[in-house]
């Protein structure tokens, strides 16, 4: 499968984004002693990034914290961020924590000593100390809902912001979907027959909330609304369309 991704620009910092990545996410894996339990809905995170685990009685992760030496890895938790919108290769970042778990009352505790982000552009080994101080995107928890109700009822408007893309990037293209919306801009994916890309829309200014990302988004559509429209859009339009 090609995959022929565009550098982003104006785009969250690698500790930014794997604070949202760890924020968003419902469920991940757990490896630990040679065994791996999958855990749905059983963590939260705390404001420093530290991830608290419910698990049952009987879980290996218990006898994973209460045996392992301290200070050495004794699990490695992994997160996967998934695009809500329906596109090919959802996955849009994963993220790995190296480190070990110490049990705090009915609850493991788990303290990473070694962060690692993959996304489309590569993998980045995270400060620890940046992972710590930073926060999630505040667009985060709105994320799905915002880009889900885009795809499905203004598919217009998604062909207009296509008009701020370079032709060459549209050459070929049979479909294009909203892939990715934070503070600092938006990600559109473009599929192709056998391949596909992203390029990415940056806001003129971050977005803290949705009321800004309304006039960010505005923005955007008011620019490509004053753009020609490249003649590679013709891919939307087919016989059965007319």
């Amino acid at each position: 499968m090609g995959d022929d991704s565009h550098g982003w620009t104006a785009a969250p910092a690698a500790a930014e984004r794997a604070r949202s990545v760890l924020a968003a996410a419902w469920s991940c894996s757990v490896t630990a002693e040679g065994t791996r339990e999958e855990l749905v809905g059983a963590h939260t995170v705390t404001e420093d990034g530290r991830v608290l685990v419910d698990v049952p009685e009987d879980s290996a992760l218990l006898g994973a914290a209460i045996c392992a030496p301290r200070g050495e890895p004794s699990a490695v938790l992994e997160f996967a961020d998934v695009a809500p919108v329906p596109v090919r290769d959802r996955i849009r970042a994963r993220l790995w924590l190296a480190g070990w778990f110490a049990v705090e009352g009915d609850r493991l505790a788990f303290r990473a000593t070694r962060v690692v982000l993959r996304q489309p552009s590569g993998a980045v080994v995270v400060d620890l100390d940046d992972f710590a101080a930073a926060t999630p995107d505040p667009l985060g928890t709105a994320e799905a809902r915002l880009l889900t109700h885009l795809a499905d009822c203004h598919a217009d408007a998604v062909e207009r912001l296509t008009r701020l893309i370079g032709s060459d990037s549209l050459h070929g293209a049979v479909r294009v979907q909203p892939l990715a919306v934070d503070r600092h801009g938006l990600t559109l994916r473009i599929e192709r027959t056998r391949a596909h890309g992203d390029v990415r829309l940056a806001f003129h200014t971050p977005a803290d909330d949705v009321a800004q990302l309304t006039e960010r988004m505005h923005v955007l559509l008011s620019q490509a609304t004053a753009a020609a429209c490249p003649r590679a859009l013709q891919w939307q339009r087919t016989d059965g369309d007319r």
